[in-house]
């Protein structure tokens, strides 16, 4: 379907005059409306108005594309108008805005939304384009513009379709959308001004476009992965690759294709350790992607294990055996070792997908096994392990380490004869880095677990002191790793405290326990835009883990932004650990969260303490984080 099929007359304004960024989104959607495309009118403008919320979709260079998918859409449709004054809409150059294009799309329509704005985006590269629409004197001559120019975009993309390409690239951004299409079309029109034929392939939302097939790699002088996210580059071993920010492929255009065809470009091996990395890439970027790797693969067994978890206790009878809470009956039972399953495999699987994502698929065994050592506490005094527990920190030590260990083996191997290039994935790099991982890992346990020996004595030390203090101190922990030895050691002193009948420090410790799903779910609730997508999708199941005292599920949060996350969920836990004891709330059970509330002493006031340090721990974030309106769009 072409642009002018989906934009009518009727839903073009040529002569605007809007002072804020709601009143433009009003005349777009009053636009959109007058072109018949919409059933509800209140709905759409609400649905185009939470995606704001989300990241701006002012692109910069003077263009904003808001846009809606929802069931408030009869039909695929575009509105245009051109606002000369320009107005904010809080766009990523901090420019205003001038030229607007609105996206309606019903949600039947499969990412029909997705195809437009790619095609509108890639159109909207050209700056004599943009200005001839501001400049068009009637509609018709606005839509005769969009016309020509996507006749001629498909014209070149036919008589190029038969051309060898000299430069190939693969654009891609975390949300697939906007800058993944302005870098490829920018790519591509930048060879023609410069006379060398280049084609490249987007990695977007709906998919792989324009891929890149084997007989194009092979001419190909080079390869550029403007990339904001992993890409597959084991299709272009032994050919020159170059990878850099999505960013640089619309801003630095012209340098990466002279990079390639000048022959600067560093040759990729997908069997040696040649990464083909930017020399300015900063050791911390190249740390979070493999981070973002582990963690994207490790969260869909945190929220299966946590849910399934959480319904244990729904269906388990506390009156049975509270010590026993959780699988006193036959169905709670089953649902909790499941979810102990789910919940046993995610610090391997974070561990072996950071060694993956920094040594391909040799490092996934490798790293897999190092989190297992780790979360085992294996040591050499009692290989059976149990002694110790490294943890969430040891697994992420287990996963670098391995990954790191196997790029080293690839090097030392890197002159073994091509007839015996079969062992090495077969034999070398499984055998030999499995085994040196798990010594390495093996050997920082003890001092992972002496950390652990040395927090429960500096608790028993602080017994005697205040003990509002010590609920600050002991509800701190738990945020301070979420499950690793520092929270184990918390955990550990309050269930030696019940057999003393000191049920005080249980209850801060629980109420510590349960801040950190529940100020990120809350945090991910009114403050949006600090958030991407999928982790907002995340943080929402947050609220069953946190009611459930299963602090795991701010794991992947606090992952991936350790710095600010973690303080954040340290101060709601203290202020909760502190509001129990200044409360007086007791706890005989060890576990169970919301679900034991009826148990407690003075109940109610503990639910006043849970409830203001989730929410003392959502603004505390919510000021730490930025917004992620430029990394969305970049």
């Amino acid at each position: 379907m072409r642009i002018r099929e989906l934009l009518s007359v009727s839903g073009i304004d040529l002569n605007v005059d809007v002072l804020t960024k709601e009143e433009a989104i009003d005349h777009l959607v009053e636009l959109m409306d007058k072109s018949g495309k919409l059933s509800d009118r209140k709905l759409f403008k609400e649905k185009v108005l939470s995606r704001e919320t989300q990241f701006t979709t002012g692109i910069g260079d003077g263009i904003a594309i808001p846009h809606a998918k929802t069931t408030a859409v009869k039909e695929a449709g575009l509105a245009a108008m051109v606002v000369k004054n320009g107005v904010d809409f809080d766009s990523l150059d901090g420019k205003p805005a001038y030229l607007f294009f609105m996206i309606a799309a019903s949600e039947n329509e499969n990412n029909l939304h997705l195809d437009a704005l790619a095609r509108l985006s890639a159109m909207l590269m050209d700056e004599v384009f943009r200005k001839r629409l501001m400049q068009a004197e009637t509609k018709m001559e606005f839509l005769t513009l969009i016309d020509e120019k996507e006749s001629a975009i498909a014209k070149d993309k036919e008589n190029s379709s038969s051309e060898s390409y000299r430069v190939l690239a693969v654009t891609a951004c975390p949300t697939g959308i906007a800058h993944t299409y302005m870098a490829a079309e920018e790519l591509e029109n930048r060879g023609k001004l410069l006379g060398i034929p280049v084609k490249a392939e987007t990695q977007g939302a709906d998919g792989a476009k324009n891929v890149l097939t084997a007989e194009e790699i092979a001419k190909a002088d080079g390869i550029i992965i403007a990339a904001d996210k992993n890409v597959d580059l084991s299709r272009f071993d032994g050919k020159p690759v170059i990878v850099t920010k999505v960013s640089d492929g619309i801003h630095k255009s012209e340098e990466l294709i002279n990079r390639i065809v000048n022959k600067e470009a560093k040759i990729y091996h997908n069997n040696q350790n040649e990464n083909a990395k930017e020399e300015s890439e900063s050791l911390g970027h190249g740390i979070y992607k493999h981070l973002m790797n582990g963690v994207s693969h490790m969260l869909p067994f945190v929220i299966g294990g946590g849910i399934l978890i959480a319904l244990a206790f729904l269906f388990d009878d506390y009156t049975i055996d509270p010590s026993n809470f959780g699988k006193n009956t036959p169905v709670a039972a089953y649902l909790k070792t499941v979810g102990e399953f789910s919940f046993g495999m995610m610090l391997p699987i974070l561990a072996g997908y950071i060694a993956m994502s920094i040594a391909d698929r040799p490092g996934l065994a490798v790293g897999f096994i190092g989190g297992m050592v780790a979360n085992a506490g294996v040591t050499f005094s009692n290989p059976a392990g149990g002694d110790v527990n490294a943890g969430f920190l040891g697994a992420l030590f287990a996963g670098f380490v391995g990954g790191y260990i196997v790029l080293a083996l690839k090097k030392a191997c890197s002159k073994i004869p091509h007839s015996l290039e079969g062992i090495k994935p077969m034999l070398i790099y499984p055998v030999a880095g499995i085994l040196l991982t798990a010594v390495v890992t093996t050997m920082i346990n003890p001092f992972v677990g002496a950390i652990n020996d040395s927090l429960n004595g500096a608790l028993n030390g602080m017994e005697s002191s205040s003990k509002i203090l010590l609920g600050i101190v002991v509800a701190g922990m738990q945020s301070t790793d979420m499950g690793g030895p520092i929270n184990k050691a918390s955990y550990v002193f309050a269930t030696s405290q019940l057999a003393e009948g000191n049920f005080e420090i249980m209850a801060a410790v629980m109420a510590g326990g349960m801040i950190p799903p529940l100020a990120i779910a809350l945090c991910t609730t009114f403050f949006k835009n600090r958030f991407t997508e999928k982790e907002r999708q995340s943080g929402m199941v947050n609220y069953l883990l946190g009611l459930s005292f299963i602090s795991e599920g701010a794991i992947p949060f606090a992952a991936s932004d350790p710095l600010r996350v973690i303080p954040a969920c340290i101060i709601g836990s203290a202020t909760a650990g502190g509001l129990s004891m200044l409360f007086g709330c007791t706890l005989r059970a060890p576990h169970g969260g919301i679900f034991v509330l009826p148990t407690m002493g003075n109940p109610l006031a503990y639910a006043l303490a849970i409830v203001i340090g989730s929410f003392v721990g959502c603004f505390v974030l919510a000021l730490l984080k930025k917004p992620k309106m430029s990394e969305e769009m970049q």
